[in-house]
């Protein structure tokens, strides 16, 4: 399927590690020119080599988004080379906090990071978009937005915050050819994800190898009907297609890909 990517251009936020890069590069791949954006420049500068040693075009942004100067440096760098069609608000983090630890400082700057820093880019990016008459934000949500745990609190409810803003904003984009919709992963196997499952499995009585531990860290953590951890692979193309002609038709719609962790039909 062509997804008709080429002459578009993307920024995907904190793509120089984890699901970032294989979005990255999935773009890239199906001919879109995409800005890979960081805050560690040779971290970043590695990804961007490494798309165009596979044929892409790819070229980097540097800033930290938790602040509107680093927005602003990052939207520069972005635009430099002429307009982005395509924002991923992907960049986020969370620390593995009970709700006794999670002080009220870091539910601020959980906050900041993961909802406040993607709306910085969307009224940065979006009045180029609505000049051009067409564009895609999408934001990366994730299902403990709609299914919350027990522990990180914190960063459950920036989850639901990030669902929550890209719906509203796609009720403000009536009437464009501007989209905004959310993917929302379940745990993915990036390489902080399996390096914590094996460092922790032992411990826990999972087995010692990697195909010991992951069905059983599965069904302690994140029981879902395929048994598994998604691949980072499934995350970008759900991704590639929202940002496609293909996807026109959907506004403020969620795409769980998740495996079937979350267990509501709606």
């Amino acid at each position: 399927m062509d997804l008709n990517l080429s002459g578009k251009r993307a920024l995907i936020t904190g793509s120089s590690s984890g699901l970032g890069i294989t979005m990255a590069k999935m773009l890239a791949a199906e001919g879109a020119s995409v800005v890979v954006h960081g805050r560690d420049k040779a971290r970043t500068e590695a990804v961007v080599e490494s798309i165009k040693a596979d044929g892409g075009s790819a070229v980097a942004a540097l800033g930290d988004l938790t602040t509107d100067a680093g927005a602003d440096q990052v939207a520069k760098a972005a635009l430099a080379d002429g307009p982005v069609h395509i924002l991923v608000n992907n960049a986020g983090f969370y620390r593995h906090l009970n709700w006794m630890e999670a002080t009220a400082n870091e539910w601020s700057e959980t906050y900041n990071v993961n909802v406040v820093s993607g709306v910085r880019m969307i009224q940065r990016l979006l009045p180029q978009m609505r000049e051009q008459n067409w564009g895609r934000i999408i934001t990366i949500g994730g299902g403990l937005a709609l299914q919350p745990m027990n522990t990180h609190p914190q960063y459950n409810a920036t989850l639901a915050a990030r669902h929550n803003l890209a719906v509203s904003l796609a009720r403000e984009l009536k009437g464009t050819r501007i989209t905004s919709n959310i993917v929302s992963p379940g745990a993915i196997l990036v390489d902080a994800v399996k390096e914590l499952v094996e460092n922790i499995g032992p411990s826990r009585g999972w087995g010692e190898t990697w195909d010991q531990i992951q069905p059983n860290a599965v069904e302690s953590l994140i029981p879902n009907d395929r048994g598994r951890f998604g691949y980072p692979e499934e995350i970008a193309a759900a991704v590639a297609y929202l940002c496609s002609d293909y996807a026109e038709y959907l506004s403020g719609s969620t795409i769980r890909i998740d495996g079937g962790f979350i267990r509501g039909a709606f």
